[in-house]
């Protein structure tokens, strides 16, 4: 594989990198938080490798984490993303996080299509070549940071094949057989080499990547095939779901529109597939499955767009969310505890800021939202609809990338509140991922604060009625969102007790640590619902849908279903705008038949629970929150 970049480029590059070379000065006491960073700068010596280079490379895999020894959703182990598949484990089926229908409209039958196992690629091995080239074994650089950043000092060695060019050795360590994916993945490499970067990583290691603001970066365009819908320097390709006429008056795998003339666009969906990425594309190639915007690669953030923006896919469980949002899926699995590479998230956040500029979407947390925040739509859907991307998307590093920070904007004392915990150190201790249900997930660093019924830790965590119609209290099983919040999410303050805060959430007050000095929720400024003077309590529902006296005549009237949660009197919700009641008739094949239909009903979608919801906007007054 060869990613030529200029010779002057080369030479001016090669000369500012080959600086990370020199020794670190000795020091008469090392300090134990730095020790990765001499471990980089160790290993650069050793094998000859630019240290800045080896810390670009590590950046744009793990940002320096080790992620408490667990895999990332494509294998991949320690800072420098050494793959091993044997011990990472085979595939779950792409709907191993839910039993939802994927269209989640009622005026068609239900559609539970299943996927067999996803292969791997054979290509998840890097741990082997590794291991023969240092004489250890992979365990070994899988659990010893130090040497799994030696492991990856010794491979970009061996791919260095020039004199002078890093850039073709960087490209290569990506893994990635697509000559463009990989020089977008090098690209990155090297603009956070120029730009530098430091932070604390998840196991308290202080790390430094120096700025080289002289070195020239190759400037590649990204490639884009017409007709793709893509941000610049990205790399993006097209595969097309197919919308195709099957037996017995059915039809796959979405819906033909014409967004956003017909229907504006309101969200953008976060997924991740619970597949490797060949066996998803293979499955949104089937006009019997279900279908989504866009996949993004794991390795290279590759990107793969299935269905044009301005049409509708099967990918959220609600028609309503179908119908007013873009599905973007992410390579990894949610169930197994995983953790996503900074090539995905940055290869993501390009793309969700180029939708959002696009399509006027605007970049908060209730409109760019993960499946999991996704509401049922009726009280008998709840419990089978989707909880990812999971625990562990880290959302305020993605929206720190989109360049729309979360948290801190308001004043002491707000109502209103931004969960906003620090990634690394909260640590929820979650059941059932790769053990299985009961068994203890690895404790590591994650996007969830988990809400108690009293402010203390030793109570029970909420009842979602809606998750367990039984009555029964929420649990920690990685899958059970009825009792957690997720960062960038916006909460009314209803008491606070020491260093407790209580917010209104699915009709009770949820309790959570909220020390001074380590706060997990940030003051907010906004809007918030309550019910009007004289309403006891306000339905909510799932979906937007508009009055009966909206539908034509050959249209069937869609009935509003309440879900089977309480909003009192005295509660209040944050809103997330005031929307337009629609409903899109597509049953058939013949796209004339297909009709907006939009009602004079206006609704307030607000975060009720861990998911959105929805209120009438007459039933309820909308205040800002002091």
């Amino acid at each position: 594989m060869s990613h030529p970049i200029p010779r002057t480029a080369a030479i001016l590059a090669t000369a500012t990198l080959l600086t990370g070379l020199a020794a670190a000065p000795a020091q008469a006491q090392a300090d134990p938080t730095t020790q990765r960073q001499r471990d980089f700068t160790a290993a650069a010596n050793e094998f000859k490798v630019p240290e800045n280079v080896l810390l670009g490379v590590s950046y744009l895999e793990s940002r320096w984490d080790t992620n408490a020894g667990t895999p990332s959703t494509s294998a991949g182990y320690g800072p420098m993303h050494l793959t091993d598949l044997r011990e990472a484990g085979t595939a779950t089926s792409h709907h191993d996080e839910g039993t939802q229908d994927p269209r989640g409209d009622d005026a068609r039958p239900a559609l539970h299509p299943q996927a067999g196992p996803a292969t791997p690629p054979p290509a998840l091995q890097t741990v082997d070549e590794a291991a023969h080239l240092l004489g250890t074994d992979a365990r070994t650089l899988r659990t010893d940071a130090t040497q799994n950043i030696r492991g990856g000092a010794a491979l970009l060695a061996k791919y260095h094949t020039g004199q002078s060019d890093w850039y073709n050795a960087v490209a290569r360590y990506s893994g990635s057989a697509d000559q463009a994916a990989a020089q977008t993945f090098a690209d990155e490499v090297f603009d956070t080499i120029k730009t530098g970067t430091a932070r604390t990583t998840d196991d308290g290691q202080q790390v430094t990547l120096s700025p080289t603001p002289d070195l020239v970066v190759p400037q590649h365009a990204g490639s884009t095939p017409a007709g793709v819908e893509c941000p610049k320097r990205v790399t993006c390709e097209s595969v097309p779901a197919p919308y195709q006429q099957l037996p017995k008056d059915d039809y796959g795998n979405h819906d033909l529109a014409n967004r956003p003339e017909s229907q504006k666009i309101d969200h953008i969906v976060i997924h991740d597939t619970e597949g490797y990425w060949a066996n998803v594309l293979d499955l949104v190639q089937d006009p019997t499955y279900v279908s989504w915007h866009y996949t993004i690669r794991s390795a290279d953030g590759l990107i793969a767009q299935h269905v044009p923006t301005k049409d509708v896919a099967w990918h959220a469980g609600n028609w309503y969310v179908n119908a007013k949002s873009i599905g973007i899926e992410h390579e990894g699995f949610a169930a197994k505890g995983t953790w996503y590479t900074e090539a995905m998230y940055r290869s993501s956040a390009k793309l969700v800021g180029y939708l959002s500029r696009k399509y006027g979407i605007p970049l908060d947390r209730a409109h760019i939202i993960g499946h999991d925040n996704v509401p049922g739509t009726t009280p008998l859907t709840i419990p089978g609809m989707h909880w990812d991307p999971g625990p562990y998307w880290d959302w305020s590093h993605y929206f720190d990338l989109l360049g729309a920070p979360l948290g801190g904007f308001g004043l002491p004392g707000s109502s209103l509140v931004t969960i906003d915990p620090d990634f690394a150190k909260n640590q929820p201790a979650f059941t059932g991922c790769d053990g299985g249900p009961g068994t203890g997930c690895v404790p590591r660093g994650s996007e969830a604060v988990v809400l108690h019924s009293q402010p203390s830790e030793s109570s029970p965590l909420l009842v979602d009625i809606g998750l367990h119609p039984t009555g029964a209290a929420s649990t920690m099983d990685v899958s059970d969102v009825g009792s957690r919040v997720a960062t960038g999410q916006r909460y009314a303050v209803a008491d606070v007790k020491g260093d407790w805060t209580a917010i209104w959430y699915l009709g009770q007050k949820g309790w959570f640590h909220n020390p001074r000095g380590a706060r997990v929720a940030k003051p907010a400024i906004g809007w918030v619902v309550t019910p009007k003077p004289g309403l006891a309590t306000v339905p909510v529902y799932g979906r937007a849908y508009p009055e009966p006296e909206a539908y034509p005549a050959n249209v069937t009237v869609q009935a509003i279903t309440p879900l089977p949660y309480t909003l009192s009197a005295g509660q209040k919700y944050s809103s997330g705008g005031v929307v337009g009641s629609e409903y899109y008739w597509a049953t058939t094949f013949d796209v004339a038949d297909h009709v907006v239909v939009k009602g004079k009903l206006k609704y307030v979608q607000i975060q009720f629970g861990h998911r959105i919801a929805f209120v009438k906007a007459d039933d309820v007054r909308i205040v800002p929150a002091f």
